[in-house]
Formats: C-alpha cells, sequence, structure tokens
C-alpha cells in the first residue's frame, strides 16, 4: 500500500525492474512484522554496491545480540507467567492480576523491540539501513509522546496515510479530535477485527482525545499545585501515569476475549487490602507475585528487566553502540560474552513462543 501510495503521490519514481521491486516487498528482515518501511527508504538501497564494513558488520550483530536478548530471556519468561493468568483469570483477583497487567506491558514491548532490533541488527549486516522503530516508550511522560516512540514505522504511517487525508491539523481543534479517534479505531481494527482490539484502539484514542482537551487545566493544576519545581519527580509521576494508563489498555490486546478483559479490568484492586497484609506468606507470593512459577524464574527475568533499564537509561545521551565502540577492549568483549552467556544460559527454549505480531 506505502509503495502504490507514495507512486501515486509522485513521491516514489515507480520501480521497473521486476527484481528490485520484488526484493522490496519480501525484504525478509523486515517482512513479518515490520518496521513497515516506505519505499523511497529502502528501494534505493538496493541499487547500491555494499562493500563489506567490519564497524557495520559487529554494529549489527551487536543490536541482533541485544534483540534475542530482550525476546528469549525477558519475553519468554514472561509469556509463561502472564500466560498462565490469562489463561484461567477468574481465578485470580487483585494483586496477580495487577502483576500479569505489568508484565504483559514489559513482555510485549521486549518480543516486539526485540524482533525489531533483530531485523535491524540483520539488515544492517547485509549493508542494508532500515527506520529505528522503537525509542524506549515508556518513558515517555505523555500519551502524545508515547505513540511517536512505539511502532514509529506504523504510528508514522497512520499519520501520513490515514491521519493526514482525514484532515490533520489543518482542520477544527474537534474535527482534529475527532480525526485522531478515528485514526485509533483503525488501529485497533488493523491488528485485528474483534471488539477486544477496537476497544484497545477506542481507550487509547480516548486518553489522547481527553488529554488534549484537558491540557491547559492540567498546566494549570500543575502550577497550582507547584509539583514542576521538582522536575525530577514530575516526569517521575508523568512517566508512571502513562505506563499505568498503557498497561491497563494492553489488557484488551491481550485478553482472548472481551469477558475475560473485563473481567481483568474491573478486580483488579477486588480485596487489595486484605492481599496486601498476606505478602509475609510465601505460598501466596509463589502464586500471586511469582505467579506460580517459582522464584528463580522471578530473580532472572527480574534482574535482565533491571540491565535492560541501565541500557535503557545510558541510551538517554547517545547510542550505547556507540559508547562501546569507545570503551576498553577488556570492557567490550566481557559484556559480548555476558549477554551471549545470558542468552545461552537464560534464554526460554524449552517451550518456545513465536514473535507476538508474528500474528498480525
Amino acid at each position: 500500500m506505502s509503495y502504490t501510495i507514495e507512486v501515486y503521490r509522485g513521491n516514489q519514481k515507480a520501480e521497473r525492474h521486476f527484481g528490485i521491486y520484488a526484493l522490496y516487498v519480501m525484504f525478509y528482515p523486515q517482512l513479518v512484522a515490520g518496521p513497515i518501511e516506505r519505499p523511497q527508504n529502502v528501494i534505493h538501497q538496493f541499487n547500491e554496491k555494499h562493500d563489506f564494513d567490519y564497524q557495520r558488520f559487529t554494529d549489527g550483530l551487536k543490536l541482533m545480540a541485544w534483540g534475542i536478548f530482550k525476546k528469549v530471556v525477558i519475553a519468554d519468561r514472561l509469556s509463561l507467567m502472564v500466560g498462565e493468568v490469562y489463561k484461567y483469570p477468574y481465578n485470580y483477583k487483585g494483586i496477580p492480576l495487577i502483576v500479569s497487567t505489568v508484565f504483559f506491558s514489559i513482555q510485549i514491548f521486549c518480543d516486539f523491540s526485540g524482533y525489531s532490533d533483530i531485523a535491524l541488527g540483520s539488515a544492517q549486516v547485509m549493508g542494508f539501513k532500515l527506520m529505528k522503530n522503537f525509542d524506549r516508550p515508556y518513558f515517555s511522560k505523555t500519551i502524545s509522546e508515547f505513540w511517536p516512540r512505539w511502532h514509529i514505522s506504523l504510528s508514522s504511517w497512520f499519520r501520513d496515510y490515514l491521519y493526514t487525508y482525514l484532515g490533520g491539523n489543518r482542520v477544527s481543534k474537534w474535527r482534529r479530535e475527532y480525526n485522531l479517534f478515528i485514526v485509533f479505531l483503525v488501529s485497533g481494527i488493523w491488528h485485528c477485527a474483534s471488539s477486544t482490539f477496537l476497544i484497545w484502539g477506542a481507550i487509547h484514542g480516548f486518553y489522547l482525545v481527553f488529554a488534549n482537551l484537558m491540557a491547559n487545566f492540567t498546566n494549570k493544576m500543575v502550577n497550582f499545585i507547584g509539583i514542576h519545581q521538582w522536575p525530577f519527580l514530575y516526569k517521575l509521576i508523568q512517566i508512571l501515569i502513562i505506563f499505568c494508563l498503557t498497561s491497563f489498555a494492553w489488557i484488551f490486546f491481550r485478553a482472548s476475549k472481551l469477558q475475560n478483559a473485563t473481567y481483568i479490568g474491573s478486580h483488579l484492586f477486588t480485596d487489595l487490602g486484605e492481599q496486601l497484609q498476606q505478602l509475609g506468606n510465601k505460598k501466596f507470593i509463589q502464586k500471586n507475585i511469582f505467579l506460580g512459577k517459582g522464584i528463580t524464574n522471578f530473580a532472572m527475568v527480574a534482574v535482565a528487566m533491571i540491565v535492560m533499564e541501565m541500557v535503557h537509561l545510558k541510551q538517554r545521551g547517545r547510542s550505547l553502540r556507540t559508547s562501546l565502540n569507545q570503551s576498553p577492549l577488556l570492557v567490550r568483549w566481557v559484556l559480548y560474552y555476558g549477554i551471549i552467556l545470558a542468552i545461552l544460559f537464560l534464554g526460554m527454549y524449552d517451550e518456545p513462543a513465536q514473535f507476538i505480531y508474528f500474528q498480525f
């Protein structure tokens, strides 16, 4: 679709070489789940000569290794824990529903961004550059900031081919908000024509429209309370709020049917007070915090998530690969062997799980 639209708009010349066109359509690193590339970003690369470059080759391998780490060490381990709750949601209430909701937010990020890293890395090894698809989305302070950082290629696709077509920002305020809501409804249906995905899209559309309409009031309240005088605390609160909102919406994305999603969403805080009093009980923790998978699995995935967040914090200033390339040789190889050993020994291989976005 993007090829046809870009050629129609005159932004891309029609490709007359069938082999080059077929390669663009079926370029394997990003064929199944993205990033969703535009022809003007990729087709010209198929006509260029790509000589072997050691730095580019090793940088691609590093990105692939990081993506595999996120997939098999974090996402697949979390999948076992989350799947248990979402398979039998009516057996749980309160804390385990909250834990599984948070874990799925991290799982889907590690699963999909892991795939994107593998795709970008494998393309880079061969000499091709694909667009960045994730930019630490859970560090977003607003919903409008979250979407340009989550599945960037799809978000920009809907912006250019649907939102702009509907009038974009060139219309009245209320029409603009209507356009935004329609875009998110369509994005839900794009994933799957079911009520759960439609509601998922509607929730995000509501979040964005409500935030836009309440922006002036929110700013006044922030100034009245004075919390902006503590920038770190203010940013932390914003990040936590956006993470909680997106996590709640993911319930409808993950649940197999609407009844399960509504049950989970409506029982997140059921009996929470009583459950908090049982946090010293080992059996309670095993079932409701570790979700029946044991402390070893929980500890491994917890350490892996801490490592990932440390990397994300490091990436605020510049690319981690750039920092690695400038580090001493011993430091680099210790880290390389560390991530390889983590993939080999901490990865989930007994019950392999396909990438979540392969179903779309």
